[in-house]
């Protein structure tokens, strides 16, 4: 008998460089960071003066574009995509599965002659048309209405990718219906930089900021993310579609020797990270920190800060790449919340903050207690945190994040907030009062006569809070590792803008006619928002079942899974919100959710068809080959008056009759028909599909611990996880 299994442990054992090891030391990778991008230093060498000037006006003040320049930039981007090999130009945009999609067009036209001519007009880089209709809309296009369209991102440079036979020109876009509304991630993210824009402009101005610049949010994602061999990937029909094991014993050896976390990396998987960060290089994308995660074969990469819109582009192109250059050395990629039941799951932390060009807005300088323009914007956040806690929550929800949230591993489903022991006690300062001091951040003395003294922090860090305050930023721990940051950030920048906006309409108001009282105006306003939005603030263990407990005290929300979370933030107040500050429409807000409630409908619907088959066809057999063994071994015994102890075979046989039963089960609710819409779908898929594909798997995993060996038909967790 041949098991697909065996063979891939041999693979793997024997494995062996697909390419030979690449010449590092040719191209440093200084010279190598951006120069597959038309960013700032080739616009600044290709345009014509004015044209450079009117494309930064808008790239750095968000000025609106001047098509007149468009001729000028699509040539010269022509010109310098040919001479980087292209043929073709993409427009690369968004759409609601949360991936990327791309259309590609060559820049080849018929001369009329018999030949061709290169061509490349301000039209087509300004918009392109691929079909809307197989895109989720949420009821906002027919299927039978296929018209949408892309529009050029100006803020987003155009990058190369490349290719063993080519490159492409790809153009970042934003996708929208014939009818202007969005189907795209971009699109919000983009208006709700605007937004948020607009309301801090309102705050800096009463602080007396003139012509303070833009007004952005920055962003920086640490992926976290495993490599498995690709033998043992192909071997598991789970893995290939649904990026999860649906099956998988405990191994002897898990995480609990705490030997993975910022070990030796492998050869094998450190040639990969190496050629992987060469790559992203290229692109622009700034990486900065690689790791050993917590997992056995997990990792992360983290980049440091850019401008939101950029930074969740170059998030999609860090998935990507990930996965394009892990088959290079015959591993695969997985970006699935939790790959592996019983091991830590991956997460995408997002660390958020906003400022200008030139100033951090949530920097909180060495007395914070006295930086007035910093405590309004930390409270601002707050108070956004506090009040919209339900969109936080529904911004990360989806099946994959539910397998994660809640563990010991990733922060609670109730959100809220860490500020750390200095902070805390300012606003707790200002809550009485006024805040007088700040509490001094030290100096660590380790006891070592050769080591420094080292400068700590004024507070630790809480690796258990959702949304915890790092510094000059806060960290939205609770992003899925195959989740786009576009959702989160459009919350979180759409959320931040209102409180800003009731800020800055406050202070307007007490000092109109009096704008030496800003101080005392400020000091109102921050001790009302203290005073109102203070129970969002928790220093603790998120994990204990005491917080749970306070936070419900509290009145904090707690939202366990993406049924739940998706219908509390499905509210009216939430869509009032998204159409005042020109986020998204009504139509758009309530299509999205429909949108992310059937993408958990359909994810879940392809795991149970795949629990089914696989136990049906792979496991039971496989038992059942060997309940025959032992059966032929007892009977052979028991002829030659030999002891034939029957303990292992019974157990067996119980096993498998308690896992046709469970198949059985399954197999009915999956035949089951919800005709009461889409709501009750979901919630037949959380309270009778998961509940029962647990107990098929909890049978399934103890008949791994019970059939032969060399029968077991799926790659275990000890080969995938510890054989590299």
């Amino acid at each position: 008998m041949t098991i697909a299994r065996h063979d891939a442990i041999m693979a793997v054992t024997n494995y062996k460089p697909i390419e030979k090891p690449m010449d590092f030391s040719k191209t440093p990778s200084k010279e190598l960071f951006g120069s597959n991008v038309f960013g700032n230093k080739v616009m600044k060498k290709r345009l014509p003066d004015a044209v450079y000037k009117a494309l930064r006006k808008t790239i750095e003040h968000g000025a609106k574009l001047d098509v007149s320049v468009a001729n000028a930039v699509a040539e010269a981007m022509r010109d310098w995509a040919i001479e980087k090999g292209a043929t073709h130009y993409a427009h690369v945009f968004y759409p609601l599965t949360g991936l990327t999609a791309e259309k590609h067009d060559s820049f080849l036209d018929p001369d009329g002659k018999g030949g061709v001519i290169a061509a490349f007009s301000a039209q087509q880089l300004i918009q392109g048309e691929p079909d809307a209709s197989s895109f989720p809309s949420g009821g906002i296009r027919a299927t039978f209405e296929a018209r949408g369209y892309t529009a050029w991102d100006v803020t987003s440079p155009a990058y190369i990718l490349e290719n063993p036979n080519g490159t492409t020109l790809c153009i970042p876009t934003a996708f929208c219906s014939w009818t202007g509304e969005a189907l795209d991630k971009k699109t919000p993210l983009l208006r709700s930089m605007q937004t948020l824009n607009a309301q801090a402009q309102r705050v800096l101005a009463l602080f007396g900021s003139r012509n303070p610049g833009l007004v952005f949010s920055t962003a920086g994602c640490e992926q976290e993310y495993f490599l498995i061999d690709r033998n043992f990937f192909f071997a598991r029909p789970d893995l290939i579609n649904a990026g999860r094991t649906l099956f998988g014993a405990k191994p002897p050896k898990g995480q609990e020797l705490e030997d993975q976390y910022f070990g030796a990396i492998p050869e094998r998987v450190l040639a990969c990270m190496l050629e992987t960060e060469r790559e992203l290089y290229k692109l622009g994308v700034p990486v900065k920190t690689r790791h050993n995660e917590v997992a056995p074969a997990q990792y992360e990469i983290a980049p440091v800060f850019e401008n939101a819109n950029l930074a969740t582009d170059h998030q999609y192109l860090t998935m990507i790449t990930l996965s394009r250059v892990a088959q290079k050395y015959g591993m695969s990629c997985l970006l699935h919340e939790k790959p592996f039941a019983g091991i830590n799951g991956s997460g995408k932390h997002l660390n958020w903050s906003l400022g200008t060009k030139d100033v951090n807005l949530l920097s909180p300088g060495d007395t914070p207690h006295s930086n007035a323009q910093f405590l309004v914007f930390c409270a601002a956040v707050m108070r956004a945190a506090h009040k919209h806690a339900d969109l936080l929550r529904g911004s990360v929800a989806h099946a994959g994040n539910d397998h994660r949230l809640g563990a010991n591993e990733a922060p609670p489903a109730i959100i809220s907030m860490f500020l750390g022991d200095q902070l805390t006690d300012i606003f707790e300062q200002i809550a009485k009062g006024g805040a007088k001091k700040s509490k001094q951040a030290g100096v660590l003395t380790v006891g070592v006569d050769t080591l420094p003294p080292l400068p700590k922090d004024a507070g630790d860090r809480n690796r258990t809070s959702p949304f915890a305050f790092t510094g000059n930023k806060f960290e939205f721990r609770a992003v899925g590792s195959s989740q786009s940051v576009a959702g989160p950030l459009m919350v979180l920048n759409t959320i931040v803008a209102e409180s800003l906006d009731f800020i800055a309409t406050e202070l307007e108001s007490k000092t109109k006619g009096h704008p030496n009282n800003l101080n005392e105006a400020v000091q109102e306003v921050l001790q009302q928002i203290v005073n109102e939005h203070d129970a969002i603030i928790f220093n603790g263990d998120n994990y204990s079942e005491a917080w749970h407990k306070e936070a419900e005290r509290r009145g904090l929300p707690n939202f366990r899974n993406t049924v739940d979370a998706i219908r509390g933030m499905d509210t009216d107040e939430n869509a009032e919100l998204f159409e005042k500050y020109n986020v998204l429409t009504k139509r758009e807000f309530k299509s999205r959710n429909e949108i992310y409630l059937e993408k958990y409908v359909k994810e879940v619907n392809i795991e149970c068809r795949l629990a089914f088959r696989i136990a049906k066809t792979m496991i039971f057999p496989a038992a059942v080959e060997y309940q025959y063994r032992l059966a032929q071994t007892s009977l052979g015994l028991k002829s030659l008056g030999k002891d034939h102890c029957t303990t292992v075979l019974d157990e067996l046989n119980s096993l498998l009759a308690k896992l046709q039963g469970a198949m059985a089960t399954l197999d009915s609710a999956i035949r089951h028909e919800s005709g009461s819409g889409l709501l009750e779908h979901a919630k037949h898929m959380r309270d009778q599909i998961i509940p029962v594909m647990a107990e098929v798997r909890q049978i399934s995993d103890r008949l791994e611990g019970i059939v032969s060996d060399e029968l077991w038909p799926l790659p275990t967790y000890q080969e995938m996880l510890f054989i590299k």
